[in-house]
């Protein structure tokens, strides 16, 4: 059995294991931060992660590394219909309390900026807002991203960060995580980025109880809605063809729409 991502094609290799083959470039340099830096961070976290169990090496024809890791059961939480909110908020808060420590100097830097400055996103975002189609939630859009963009920058030390924490990366049994996915955004800087699935995959009332959980700044909490704004129009963006991914992506969006209309910008 296989199956086709953006970055890799996935084999079932017996019951346990699942070999991940890079799909281009990318995809094989995300498989080498994973090599490097995930299994003394996966041990530390409070649910599994795929730490590469075996390193594949380029041959017969095939020019990129791939690996081998454990097969993590569950479902995607993006496509799940029964989750315990309030469960999984509170486990959020402690993954990210186990990641969220400081990176070393020669820690991975996203190609994409991730973790970084949100205002390096403006100009691609903005152009993302200004195409949505309807305009009193096209305004209500502008007005969260004007908000993350200026808030005050994260100031403390680069922390690791997962980089791509959305509900297609988590895996649920019985309403409860069960796993963390794809770690090959591995990086460090602004936690914020780590707060995206706040808005993908949590109501209102969980998304306090991760707020406090957390617990986050004012500013902080801004720049990670920004994220999950920048984040879901991405998505949708590239997901015309994936209903699971384009959903993810649409629940940011709208759950943000909801957030300022409610509370103000």
């Amino acid at each position: 059995m296989s199956t086709v991502g953006w970055d890799n094609t996935l084999f079932r290799l017996g019951r346990e294991l699942v070999v991940r083959i890079p799909r281009r470039q990318l995809g094989a340099d995300l498989v080498a931060i994973e090599h490097r830096w995930l299994g003394p961070i996966a041990a530390r976290l409070s649910l599994p992660a795929p730490a590469r169990m075996g390193l594949g090496r380029p041959g017969a024809g095939y020019p990129w590394a791939w690996s081998v890791c454990p097969w993590l059961p569950g479902q995607m939480a993006a496509s799940a219909r029964r989750l315990s909110a309030d469960t999984m908020a509170r486990q959020l808060a402690t993954v990210l309390a186990a990641l969220h420590l400081e990176g070393p100097r020669d820690a991975p830097v996203h190609p994409f900026g991730g973790g970084r400055s949100i205002a390096a996103r403006d100009e691609s975002v903005g152009a993302l807002i200004a195409q949505w189609p309807v305009p009193p939630e096209r305004a209500l859009l502008a007005q969260a991203w004007e908000r993350a963009t200026s808030a005050p920058e994260w100031s403390g030390p680069d922390l690791w960060l997962h980089d791509d924490l959305h509900p297609a990366n988590l895996l649920v049994s019985r309403g409860r995580l069960r796993a963390i996915l794809d770690f090959g955004d591995l990086c460090a800087g602004d936690p914020a980025v780590d707060l995206i699935s706040a808005w993908m995959l949590l109501p209102p009332s969980s998304r306090a109880l991760l707020r406090a959980e957390v617990p986050v700044d004012p500013a902080t909490w801004d720049r990670g809605r920004g994220w999950a704004l920048a984040l879901g129009l991405a998505i949708l963006e590239r997901s015309s063809d994936n209903e699971i991914l384009a959903s993810v992506g649409r629940r940011g969006v709208v759950a943000v729409i909801e957030e300022v209309e409610m509370v103000g910008p």
